[in-house]
């Protein structure tokens, strides 16, 4: 710092002459005039090189300490100063004396610095810019001459921060600091907008013990069906080959049967029995009168209207589809969340469901009626008295606004087919959801340490004396070992002819003493839930086997098989057994368990993530098949396998073409011996092991289809399989969760992702 205060000495000291000039000017101004025109060339080449030495010397001040390539530094420490001075006093004199004004003074006692006018045709015409900025930075430093304290400060910070740019030295901090203030801004930023979708961790919360289900509950109420739009004029129905004007009711429900014309359903007898009998209701005494035979009747101008709207709703640009998007979500936003216990809820399904026609699960015998408009009369609202009760649309009331803390619904109403009650209800991801989810596996899992018992008493009632026991027991051993759902009393001809196992009737089983190698095998075949046939041939112990037949003796085959059972009688017995337990906890149960054993068995450390994915899959379906879990092929199942064997036979040639190059690439290293060669073959390798990954995904893929063909394994993984058991597995096997549950299905078990660890045990 020697060298920074010896110049700014000498410029003080510089400064202080420049100002003595002016004085000494004053009295020798007619003599310098006299010089005037013979010096004029001589001074103005003097004053540009007196100018780029002053530029030269600010330009230091400010490198501070930085070498120059010109060595000016050097220079200046070597110049006679007293010659240095004499030009400085000489140039200000010029200077000054240009205009014939003296220059005024600075209000810190220093002259103004030099400002040489020259005229167009000089050569240092052109020079002019640089002469301004080399002497407005030398105005600058004159400036910072009076304060040594702060250039000293200045200088020592930029040569700190030039050293700890270069040696990369941790003082390099505060400006770290910044750039992580700047960030933790940014990110407090995204935390506020992602504040709203944090999740609500209701399980670690106490739980209501009066069986109040909330204590504030705030929502809109549903949203209605859109009204009927009618046909365009040109577009006709035609009777007996004659167009036909349909009154708006009467044509709103035969658009419906129009929509489903390319349907099996509307080529089935009691579908178009059904229909007809309720369209004719909503028809006109003169359309009653005209329209007789639903066969005359022509749908075909009405079914192409439709699909031509399908593909314009198919075709539409990116700005249509993205304004139905929003007004979508405009509508979500506004009607699809509530307010409860001051947490913002999703509503499952908050849209009521539109007017069509009825088709049932399977062969129901209702298939084809009118399912009629839901309006606000129907609509039962429950929320908390002090909240704000959604308001009916104009000219309308609710049926009745309730304020039932007990129930977890909504909205409800009954519905016109069966005359079941509807609801609207949270959506799975709910704490009220969730809390029931987690309850009915924790019931489950309180069956797993008295199940023993049970079994055991279930085998001592086969030897009873009673017949009532005897069935109960029996049927609870089927329930147990075949997780046959209970099933419900019905109606006759209300609803499908669906059996549970107390339901089960005569005809529903066959029993051989010995079938296929094995003894007392019974033979199951009936409609399930949603008429899905459930066909099992199982083996049996002995004294159920001779109870069957004791239960078969004198019946027909329509008669009940356990008739002296029923769902609320065994329901009841189980109640006795263990608190909460039903027939379906022993489904739960069952389902549960086996996926535990499943994946002990199936899972291997070695296995890469999607073999372990198989293994999985495979233990899920273990479970779906268990609990009769069936579906019907996809439709589109034998185009996909195609196009995925194309994909498979396409990686095994690529696979056999990376063998060959990882072949003749060892053959070039063991010839040439060098690290080129040697490098190629490492890259071969790597390709040829990385196709190998690849091509085993695709296998796994198309084994995983195949086997899934004819199996749901999404409604056993959803309800009747805890999720616990996944996530422990999942996180003991470093499986990324995502590859198991999807982002709603993660949403819906979000408690289970929480509270389990890999030693989780069901």
């Amino acid at each position: 710092m020697s060298g920074d205060h010896g110049h700014k000495d000498s410029q003080v000291d510089s400064g202080s002459r420049v100002n003595d000039s002016h004085k000494h000017k004053d009295k020798h101004k007619d003599k310098e005039r006299k010089h005037k025109d013979h010096k004029k060339d001589k001074e103005r080449e003097k004053s540009k090189c007196s100018n780029s030495e002053y530029k030269d010397f600010s330009e230091k001040k400010h490198k501070d300490k930085v070498k120059h390539k010109d060595g000016s530094l050097e220079r200046h420490k070597e110049k006679d100063k007293h010659k240095d001075k004499e030009k400085r006093r000489e140039e200000k004199s010029k200077s000054s004396s240009v205009d014939g004004k003296p220059k005024k003074e600075k209000e810190n006692g220093f002259a103004s610095p030099p400002r040489i006018k020259s005229e167009p045709d000089s050569d240092d015409f052109y020079h002019s810019p640089k002469h301004e900025k080399s002497l407005k930075r030398e105005r600058d430093d004159d400036d910072y001459e009076l304060k040594p304290k702060k250039i000293k400060t200045e200088n020592e910070k930029k040569a700190k921060k030039r050293k700890q740019e270069e040696d990369e030295d941790e003082d390099i901090k505060p400006r770290k600091k910044t750039k992580d203030k700047k960030g933790g801004e940014g990110d407090a930023k995204k935390k506020a907008k992602k504040e709203p979708e944090e999740k609500w961790k209701w399980w670690e919360e106490e739980r209501y013990t009066d069986g109040s289900k909330w204590k504030f509950l705030e929502h809109k109420g549903p949203v209605f069906a859109p009204p009927y739009e009618p046909l365009p004029s040109n577009i006709k129905f035609y009777y007996d080959g004659k167009p036909v004007k349909l009154s708006t009711p009467a044509e709103e429900v035969a658009t419906f049967f129009a929509k489903m014309l390319d349907h099996e359903y509307t080529t089935k007898d009691i579908f178009r029995k059904n229909f007809f009998k309720d369209w004719k209701k909503e028809m006109t005494s003169e359309e009653k009168s005209k329209i007789t035979d639903l066969n005359k009747c022509n749908f075909a101008e009405m079914s192409e209207y439709f699909q031509a709207q399908s593909e314009a709703r198919k075709q539409m640009s990116k700005e249509e589809k993205q304004k139905i998007k929003e007004e979508n979500e405009r509508v979500l936003q506004e009607y699809g969340f509530c307010v409860m216990d001051n947490h913002k809820e999703r509503i499952g399904n908050f849209r009521i469901e539109p007017p069509g026609l009825f088709r049932g699960r399977g062969d129901h015998p209702k298939m084809g009626m009118l399912k009629r408009r839901i309006r606000p009369e129907d609509i039962i609202i429950n929320c908390s008295k002090d909240s704000k009760h959604p308001k009916p649309p104009p000219g309308t009331k609710w049926k009745e606004v309730r304020h039932d803390n007990k129930v977890t619904w909504l909205v409800s109403w009954t519905e016109n087919i069966q005359g079941s009650i509807k609801y609207i209800m949270l959506n799975p991801s709910s704490r009220i959801k969730g809390e029931k989810d987690w309850q009915k596996y924790e019931t489950a899992r309180r069956l797993k340490k008295c199940v023993d018992r049970i079994r055991a008493q279930y085998r001592d009632d086969w030897k009873s004396k009673e017949m009532r026991i005897r069935q109960r027991a029996v049927a609870l051993y089927f329930i147990d070992k075949l997780a046959l759902r209970a099933g419900n009393e019905k109606e006759e001809g209300e609803t499908a002819d669906t059996v549970g196992c107390c339901s089960l009737r005569v005809e529903h089983i066959k029993l051989y003493p010995e079938l296929d190698g094995q003894e007392f095998v019974v033979e199951f075949d009936f409609p399930g839930k949603d008429s899905i046939r459930y066909y099992n041939k199982i083996p049996v112990e002995k004294r159920v086997f001779k109870n069957l037949q004791l239960f078969l003796e004198n019946k027909q085959p329509e008669d009940d098989l356990f008739d002296r059972l029923n769902t609320s009688i065994l329901n009841k017995h189980l109640q006795e057994l263990m608190d909460g337990l039903t027939a379906k906890v022993f489904r739960t149960y069952n389902a549960s368990i086996t996926l535990q054993q499943q994946l002990k068995e199936l899972t291997s450390p070695e296995e890469n993530i999607p073999a372990k994915i198989l293994s999985y899959n495979r233990a899920n379906r273990a479970v779906a098949i268990l609990c009769n879990h069936q579906r019907a092929p996809p439709k589109t199942f034998e185009k996909s396998m195609q196009n995925l064997q194309t994909k498979i036979d396409a990686k095994k040639d690529q696979l056999s073409e990376a063998r060959r190059e990882l072949k003749s690439a060892k053959a070039d290293a063991k010839v040439q011996k060098d690290e080129k060669t040697k490098k190629a073959v490492e890259t071969k390798k790597k390709a040829v092991q990385r196709i190998e990954e690849q091509l085993m995904k695709l296998e796994v893929q198309a084994t995983d289809r195949e086997e899934n063909k004819q199996i749901a394994l999404g409604t056993s993984k959803l309800n009747y399989l805890d999720p616990r058991i996944s996530v422990a597995w999942c996180k003991k096997w470093n499986v990324p969760i995502e590859k198991i549950y999807n982002k709603t299905q993660r949403e819906k078990f979000a408690w289970a992702i929480d509270m389990a660890d890999e030693d989780f045990e069901f």
